[in-house]
């Protein structure tokens, strides 16, 4: 549909800047951190990790075209931001590094980039809300599983070459569930557990 393109683009847009700015850079900046002994970066690096994992399950049940990934989309974009903002000990620590030193102003860039990217993916997101629903027969929703089955297909293809198995869109989905049940309870652990007690306070998240 002629009318779909733009919001296709759009989408495809948006699977692209997710690998880029929360899987690439900060890998890079990960792998940075811990050269130059950063424990400020590395933890909160290792905060974002854990939230974004979100992302991976919202893929999984997409792969296997389950309403819920739609939901889960909107919900994975708005987590990536709070995850790097939230934390008042890691935003003085960070704050108080020199702001033209390398490492820090790259990791500064890269909150400010993710911080537009997940409000902009959110709004995006929000679009394929209806698709919750179960209407996914629609073009709009359908636009959402493009990315989901070429890279179901690569993994398959990956799969089979080393394990001789199929991997197949009902596995996916079943690996997606068993990490939201596991990614909802480290959640509600942490939410009436831990904030009560800590606060906004990093601590051992």
């Amino acid at each position: 549909m002629p009318d779909l393109l733009p919001y296709r683009t759009l989408v495809w847009l948006d699977y692209r800047l997710a690998a880029v700015f929360a899987i690439g850079v900060p890998l890079v900046l990960m792998v940075w951190a811990a050269v130059r002994r950063e424990r400020a970066m590395l933890r909160l690096l290792g905060i974002f990790w854990k939230v974004a994992s979100l992302l991976l399950i919202t893929v999984l049940l997409l792969t296997d075209n389950r309403p819920l990934g739609y939901g889960l989309a909107v919900l994975a974009h708005v987590l990536l931001v709070v995850s790097v903002w939230f934390w008042v000990d890691l935003n003085e620590e960070l704050a108080d590094l020199p702001p033209w030193r390398p490492l820090p102003f790259a990791v500064r860039s890269w909150r400010w980039g993710l911080s537009v990217y997940g409000v902009l993916g959110a709004a995006l997101s929000a679009a394929a809300l209806d698709c919750v629903r179960g209407g996914i027969s629609r073009a709009v929703c359908r636009v959402w599983l493009e990315a989901p089955d070429d890279l179901h297909g690569g993994v398959a293809g990956a799969f089979a070459f080393v394990f001789g198995g199929r991997w197949t869109g009902a596995i996916a989905a079943f690996v997606g569930y068993v990490a939201l049940v596991a990614y909802a309870v480290g959640l509600l652990q942490w939410l009436l557990v831990r904030l009560p007690k800590q606060g906004r306070v990093a601590g051992g998240f």
